[in-house]
């Protein structure tokens, strides 16, 4: 059966369902696929069901799928990458059943690059110390997976709604997640916004790259998850933690918007980073060289882009020669032909942008947030796998693993939530919507002052700048529901990154250059009442 396409209906419209799941990613189309037994589902998605970020996911989805290999080594390698602060019970979680969910994707249809012996041609990456990341097409693992998730999809029984901007969690009487509100555009479609009431809602809506200029994430990544996750009540935690991936094309200075980003897979098959006088300079930085964290290596490229003064650094692929790039990484040799620089002859000069955020809702381990009835998977989660740092190729396997937990929590909630009552949430937000000219403002602010180096000066500034916007107040739309959302992630991550007076893994403060375990070996987690947003921390068992 192929899912039903909802067509936007007129303003005030209303959809009734038992779960409601919002995005289409790794995390929102399993989730939606193993719960299709447990009652109707609803799937929505912000624009088209394949253009979220997992179809951008280069380098694969790490498992210990080799017989050299174990759960506790991969254990070990995420511990080590989350620099003390992953929940260790995630994290064993993941790896432990990892494994066998790669498998049921393997099952679904997704075609993994194999050997000429037809074995899963496992690859290594950053931080890890096995091979264990599988990947298809070479680079292009994330468009395969979205491929057999969604044609898995067209013989299930799941509704669908396209073009939909998730606004904000409709409540029960007894503070119960009971729907949503969606904001539907589209071109040829009336649009409006509307309620979907359900009885269980899933957030499945990705990162918030946005927030920054310079990001790997596509333009819908621009937090709506999280904010929402806010207004409701919802805690979250971890928000300091946003990775910047070492490696991304550099485009020249003013370049805005989504870049190309250069697989840590290049790097895995042998390619250096170097700087202007072809020195590899990381080597002695780290024992693991380039393949060191993201983290180490993205601060090592700051560094020396700091001590040279020079506006980017380069990777250096030359001697894995032309059959490599062609065999192994096809699309990232494509988008750097497309932008004039050919991978095979010259190196690919590259920045560090925003890429991946560690924190986000705050769940247990099968999923459920703070408020009865709301789950949260994949990016827009924090299930504590990560802790400071993610470790590469673990965020696929991350959405896997605990949407299929979430599918297995789902029918106890089912039973106790009973028809919806839901309560409509106000139109607007504590202090109203922002202009949507003021986008590149938040950005701008963040990239200056809260990217990967950050000071107690410039984290004071960028408070200040932000406070100064939420000021500004227009009439409701899709681009100031957007903008408003880009705004209170980025508060929340000003917040925490001020009060973590420390350098741990992906957050680094000039200011305090040490990891201090005796006074934040722990989480930062926050909340929002009445428009404002408090952190408590809370100290590791």
């Amino acid at each position: 059966m192929t899912p039903q396409l909802l067509a936007a209906p007129e303003p005030g419209w209303t959809r009734d369902t038992d779960i409601v799941v919002i995005g289409s990613g790794i995390a929102g189309l399993v989730t939606a696929l193993r719960c299709r037994d447990h009652g109707r589902v609803l799937l929505v998605t912000k624009a088209l069901l394949d253009e979220g970020s997992t179809r951008w996911a280069q380098g694969g989805i790490a498992a210990a799928l080799a017989p050299d290999d174990s759960p506790d080594e991969h254990l070990a390698d995420t511990l080590v990458a989350g620099v003390g602060i992953c929940s260790e019970d995630a994290v064993r979680t993941l790896v432990t059943e990892g494994p066998d969910a790669v498998r049921r994707l393997i099952a679904l249809g997704t075609e993994f690059d194999r050997t000429a012996d037809g074995e899963l041609d496992l690859t290594r990456e950053g931080g890890h110390h096995r091979l264990r990341i599988a990947h298809a097409g070479g680079d292009a693992s994330g468009a395969e997976i979205s491929r057999a998730l969604l044609a898995a999809l067209k013989d299930a029984d799941v509704q669908v709604i396209e073009h939909a901007l998730v606004i904000d969690l409709l409540k029960d009487e007894n503070g119960r997640a009971a729907g949503v509100t969606l904001h539907v555009m589209g071109e040829g479609q009336p649009g409006g916004v509307g309620a979907v009431r359900a009885r269980v809602v899933v957030l499945a809506t990705g990162g918030l790259g946005q927030v920054f200029s310079a990001t790997t994430n596509p333009g819908v990544s621009t937090g709506d998850g999280v904010a929402l996750a806010l207004r409701a009540g919802a805690e979250v935690a971890d928000l300091e933690f946003v990775q910047f991936h070492p490696t991304v094309l550099w485009l020249g200075d003013g370049a805005r918007g989504q870049q190309p980003l250069i697989s840590e897979a290049v790097r895995g098959e042998g390619a250096y980073v170097i700087d202007h006088d072809g020195e590899r300079f990381m080597v002695g930085r780290h024992e693991l060289a380039e393949l060191a964290p993201r983290d180490v290596v993205a601060k090592g490229i700051m560094n020396r882009m700091l001590e040279t003064g020079e506006s980017c650094m380069f990777l250096d692929g030359r001697h894995l020669g032309e059959r490599t790039w062609e065999r192994r990484f096809p699309t990232i040799m494509a988008a750097c032909r497309h932008h004039g620089i050919d991978p095979v002859t010259e190196p690919i000069p590259i920045v560090p942008a925003a890429h991946y955020a560690s924190g986000g809702v705050r769940t247990d381990l099968y999923g459920r947030t703070s408020v009865p009835g709301l789950y949260a998977c994949g990016e827009v989660a924090c299930t504590g796998v990560h802790g400071a740092n993610r470790l590469a190729s673990n965020s696929l396997l991350e959405g896997l693993v605990f949407a299929g937990r979430i599918a297995e929590a789902i029918p106890g909630d089912l039973a106790v939530a009973g028809p919806s009552s839901a309560v409509v949430p106000q139109a607007t937000p504590v202090g109203g919507l922002l202009d949507p000219a003021l986008r590149t403002e938040i950005q701008h602010i963040m990239t200056s002052q809260v990217s990967v180096l950050r000071s107690a000066e410039g984290l004071a500034a960028a408070d200040q700048a932000l406070s100064a916007l939420g000021s500004v107040s227009v009439a409701p739309g899709v681009e100031a529901w957007e903008v408003t959302n880009l705004h209170t992630v980025a508060s929340a991550i000003v917040a925490a990154a001020r009060r973590r007076e420390e350098t741990r893994g992906s957050h680094w403060r000039e200011d305090f250059p040490e990891r201090d375990d005796a006074r934040w070996r722990g989480h930062l987690v926050g909340r929002m009442a009445d428009g404002t947003y408090t952190t408590t921390y809370e100290e590791l068992a």
